[in-house]
């Protein structure tokens, strides 16, 4: 599923290239019932950084998409109550679009599982994510419920104001 042009996101380096890669192969496996095997080799031989349809997809960090797409797949039972104690009561995760809550466990699980990277630009890459497809609602919602799984699980981050320590520490979004 290609992305949208709702609103105009920051151009994404091989990482947010990756990121993007990563939901539309999550969305595909919970739509299409495909295993992972299947959808990661099909985008790395025939969607990263190729022509797809008319859509130019852009070059990605191959081993980035892979760790995104295997570490919600391998941690879904992990991430998907952080995202459910994170909605609005009256929203639970079964209700979320699902090409919404690929964004939101894609997010989730880097917000949990990969430290090395400021919480502050892992929220601000899957809002991005969520730009590409979506209006600036699901954006919000987006941005609204991974500060609220970083401000449990990572808030001496969030209220320092900077990365943690040997985190990409000065690396714009996307890295």
């Amino acid at each position: 599923m290609p992305p949208q042009s709702h609103a105009a996101p920051r151009p994404a380096n091989k990482r947010g290239a990756a990121r993007l890669a990563a939901v539309q192969a999550l969305y595909q496996m919970e739509i299409a019932g495909a295993g992972i095997n299947e959808v990661v080799a099909e985008y790395e031989n025939h969607r990263l950084g190729r022509e797809v349809d008319g859509e130019q997809y852009l070059e990605a960090d191959a081993a980035w998409f892979r760790a995104v797409v295997a570490g919600v797949v391998a941690d879904q039972r992990a991430v998907d109550p952080l995202i459910h104690a994170a909605l609005p009561a009256a929203w639970p995760l079964a209700r979320i679009d699902a090409l919404l809550r690929a964004v939101l466990r894609a997010g989730a699980w880097e917000l949990r599982s990969r430290r090395d990277v400021p919480a502050r630009v892992v929220i601000s890459e899957y809002v991005d994510v969520a730009k590409a497809f979506f209006a600036s609602d699901e954006a919000g919602m987006v941005n609204a419920v991974l500060d609220r799984i970083a401000s449990g699980d990572r808030a001496g981050e969030l209220s320092g104001g900077r990365g943690a320590p040997g985190a990409e520490s000065g690396a714009k979004p996307g890295t």
